[in-house]
């Protein structure tokens, strides 16, 4: 009953701002596009944060609005899904289904995880694993489902130490979540970041500059986040016992081969996977955009020669509705941008605050806001237009902003429905698994922990990357 209580409070709440917006003779220097806007807005991020509606539908729902209001063209609205970033995505998610199929993932993460020797050799070479599958599969619920079966053939081993199991279903959904800003196709909040950057102050953000601002940082915060999974779930009796695994014990709980030559598809698909990274890598030397290199790398993958996986398949494995719901927010970030309610929305705020105090509250405010906002694009769809015109007003660089808030925003630890991973591991029959206490006590350590780091980047690193933290 509370719940409902809240629920109409806010709607009332967002229903008299949009009141308000109606009436001309209110706040002065606000267009009618921006009114639209803002009003939409609104009304689709109180739609997000309380009721049941899929974010899916809402995102469209409020695209489909500002489109029938005039404030965006029909173009802009259905040219956002063949924006690059869409068909990488896409392109990305065909090349994780051919890996899928080989079990090539498995295969790496036995052989790291068979040189374990200690309980910390054994978190921090599980944590390798998956900071290297942010490569190989995009969004984070994909490589949750890919590393699965890894910790249930490790759960088996492992079956009489409890405290290890849980310590591990802990570990996998956390790195996982924190990892992702490895790659620019590590989440889709990453693609709408640099839609919102290029629309908002025409720079563009290509997979090799991510790479070189977002890997350091996803390995940090991952052996960060590893230490503090450790230290916050088992005893120091449960650290000091050894630990031997070998991959023929993980064999043995594994469908697919973990030993052994590989196969010939296996070979195909690692050297198909190995190539297009390097030529993402590589992309200001041959010039060669990445979707393009995805799109090559996707027709290889299932082609009827030297692909592992039928076309057909693949794309059944494609989140359709996320991509739905990136152009639909892509092309409420637009309208936000070129009306001007943007600008507006962050013109009173004080302008004269150091950068690095700004930094500090937008990446604080990043960091919380996976407890009113559960969906990770939702968040950035919501927050990257504000700081991105915030940050031009208080002299910030964008693009450094963009990407502490997109990098905090990572984090979503506090409860099972804050992210897909975390309940995907939270409820896993007949495995130890952990309880909400457990994230609360990780959440209490690991959140001022990885809010900091992301500062320290934003402050010390990336400006040596060369993205400088004031507005060049």
């Amino acid at each position: 009953m509370s719940l409902n209580l809240r629920q109409a409070a806010t709607l009332c709440v967002v229903l008299s701002l949009c009141a308000l917006l109606v009436v001309p003779g209110n706040f002065p220097g606000l267009g009618g596009d921006a009114r639209l806007t803002l009003a939409v807005f609104a009304l689709a991020t109180c739609a997000w944060i309380g009721t049941p509606i899929d974010d899916t539908y809402i995102a469209l729902g409020a695209g489909l609005a500002l489109t029938v209001t005039g404030v965006i063209s029909s173009e802009t609205l259905f040219g956002t899904l063949g924006d690059s970033t869409v068909w990488l995505l896409i392109c990305a998610f065909v090349l994780a289904a051919a890996v899928a199929r080989t079990g090539l993932a498995g295969r790496a993460a036995a052989f790291l995880v068979s040189g374990a020797r200690s309980v910390r050799q054994l978190t921090h070479l599980t944590t390798a694993a998956l900071v290297v599958t942010a490569f190989a599969v995009p969004a984070t619920s994909g490589r949750a489902a890919l590393a699965l079966p890894v910790f249930l053939a490790l759960a088996k081993v492992l079956a009489d130490r409890k405290r290890l199991v849980v310590m591990l279903a802990l570990l996998f959904p956390t790195v996982i979540l924190l990892s992702a800003v490895a790659t620019l196709i590590g989440a889709g909040a990453h693609l709408i970041t640099v839609s919102v950057l290029w629309e908002a102050t025409g720079e563009r953000i290509d997979f090799t500059r991510w790479l070189l601002l977002g890997l350091p940082l996803a390995v940090a915060s991952s052996h960060l986040a590893a230490e503090a999974v450790l230290l916050t779930t088992t005893r120091r009796a449960d650290r000091r016992g050894p630990v031997r695994i070998t991959a023929e014990q993980i064999q043995e709980h594994s469908e697919q081969p973990v030993t052994g030559p590989l196969s010939t598809e296996e070979t195909r698909c690692a050297l198909l996977l190995g190539t297009v990274v390097a030529l993402w890598c590589s992309e200001p030397l041959h010039r060669v955009p990445p979707a393009v290199v995805a799109l090559i790398g996707a027709v290889v993958a299932a082609s009827p020669a030297l692909g592992t996986v039928r076309l057909k398949d693949a794309l059944k494995t494609v989140p359709w509705a996320l991509l739905l719901f990136m152009a639909a927010t892509m092309a409420m970030g637009v309208a936000l941008a070129d009306s001007g309610a943007a600008r507006w929305l962050v013109s009173g705020l004080p302008v004269t605050v150091p950068p690095a105090l700004f930094l500090a509250v937008v990446i604080v405010l990043s960091t919380a806001a996976h407890l009113v906002l559960q969906s990770r694009s939702a968040r950035s769809s919501v927050l990257v237009p504000l700081v991105v015109a915030a940050a031009v007003g208080a002299g910030v660089n964008p693009v450094a902003a963009a990407l502490a808030s997109t990098a905090a925003a990572g984090f979503c630890h506090t409860l099972p429905a804050s992210a897909k991973p975390v309940a995907l591991f939270a409820e896993i029959p007949g495995t130890p698994t952990y309880a909400p206490r457990d994230l609360l006590r990780l959440s209490a350590v690991l959140a001022p922990l990885t809010a900091a780091l992301v500062l320290l980047f934003a402050l010390a690193v990336w400006p040596l990357l060369g993205v400088p933290l004031l507005d060049p």
